[in-house]
């Protein structure tokens, strides 16, 4: 399995811990453990620069992410597909802010941003009622049983 994590800011970010949440949603989702997966934390004029670029949109946000192989949550009994997940980019900035926002670590945001991402990968969207209550829903069972997991080792 290859996830990768690029921190090109000067925020400390426990790299350790995106890593091990990736497995789990892995495990979660039935995703090959060999899927590639890039996490890549920039500043704000480079998350701007990509949020232009791709979705046409002004100024930075908190997560974006490029899916790769369109790789898709496995089933019972079904053989999993390998491949390349994609890349995740995370804004750490972004994050405090929105962390403080929520009374929460800018450490926590940034697995729920994660967690956010590694859904888009795998074909989740909420550009509509239904698939944003679907989306949120499953991104917060899943960070709920990964930080019960942590908690509980």
């Amino acid at each position: 399995m290859s996830i990768d994590v690029h921190n090109e800011t000067d925020h400390r970010v426990d790299e350790r811990a995106l890593v091990s949440l990736a497995q789990f949603v892995y495990a979660a989702m039935r995703v090959h453990r060999g899927a590639d997966l890039a996490i890549t934390l920039v500043d704000e004029a480079a998350m701007e620069r990509l949020h232009v670029q791709w979705m046409d949109l002004e100024g930075p946000t908190d997560v974006m992410s490029f899916p790769m192989d369109e790789l898709r949550p496995g089933r019972e009994g079904e053989r999993l597909q390998e491949g390349v997940l994609g890349d995740i980019v995370l804004c750490p900035s972004v994050a405090e802010r929105q962390a403080v926002t929520a009374g929460h670590s800018t450490q926590e945001e940034l697995l729920l941003l994660t967690t956010h991402g590694l859904l888009h990968l795998l074909g989740y969207d909420h550009a509509e009622p239904d698939e944003e209550r679907e989306m949120f829903e499953l991104q917060s069972r899943l960070l709920l049983d990964y930080l019960g997991g942590r908690a509980g080792a």
